[in-house]
């Protein structure tokens, strides 16, 4: 029993090893929260549930000449938002859309095989530094590295067509995203990342959420067929440019 004025402080969890002795963190994660309709807090609106922002210290902190693309990017997001095109939402996008992700661990690389899109990104863990650039790709280029039983990525070379999430927030070519994988239990992440860049933002700022073990017997990754799902969304829709653009 504790003793009166004294605290119980809780272990540090202790992952399980893979066979090269780094931590183990292989199956399949999704999250459980609104990140994905907005990394701020919130209200409910129409197809829109409310939550509470997963940004340290609440707000993105933009610079005032890029506040006003945001607020375009929000006002005309139904056709602006590059999910509703069925691009690559790019990182840390992916991480906290509604779908789930299979992380699969190797001697020189970690790779995550992602629901939406059965989008496939490669961790590369040799020690290499990224390639010369620029380089604009929309899942950008991912090195890693461990620091204890954090995984920690490194991730740059972004081109400027992925948003945050579907309320509009944004940024440039200029992007790096720091990612922070460390397992807080057996069945539970706790994932940060850590976003700069000086063409939008005034500092760098940090998101953080847990990601959840899914543990249904003989759970997969089912197949996305985010085409299809556009089809039947604009088919009926006079205004829609979707057809014109494909």
């Amino acid at each position: 029993m504790t003793g009166l004025g004294q605290t119980e402080t809780a272990s540090p969890y202790t992952p399980p090893r893979t066979a090269d002795g780094h931590p183990d963190l292989q199956g399949i994660w999704q999250v459980l929260n609104t990140a994905a309709w907005d990394l701020e807090d919130h209200s409910a609106s129409l197809g829109v549930p409310a939550g509470q922002s997963v940004v340290e210290e609440g707000t993105i902190p933009y610079r005032e000449s890029a506040l006003e693309q945001r607020q375009a990017n929000f006002e005309h997001r139904a056709t602006l938002d590059p999910e509703n095109r069925c691009y690559l939402p790019g990182v840390p996008r992916i991480t906290y859309m509604p779908y789930p992700f299979q992380i699969i661990q190797q001697a020189d690389k970690v790779s995550i095989a992602y629901e939406y899109l059965r989008v496939i990104r490669f961790i590369h863990m040799n020690g290499n530094p990224h390639p010369p650039g620029p380089i604009d790709w929309w899942m950008g280029d991912s090195r890693g590295r461990w620091e204890g039983n954090t995984l920690v990525v490194d991730v740059t070379h972004f081109n400027d067509g992925t948003w945050f999430d579907r309320a509009g927030n944004y940024h440039s070519e200029a992007l790096h995203v720091v990612e922070r994988y460390t397992p807080t239990g057996p069945n539970h992440l706790l994932y940060e990342a850590t976003i700069e860049d000086p063409n939008v933002f005034t500092r760098p700022w940090k998101i953080s959420m847990p990601l959840y073990r899914r543990q249904e017997q003989d759970i997969e990754l089912l197949e996305y067929q985010c085409h299809a799902y556009l089809l039947e969304q604009e088919w009926d829709n006079p205004e829609s440019t979707f057809f014109d653009e494909h």
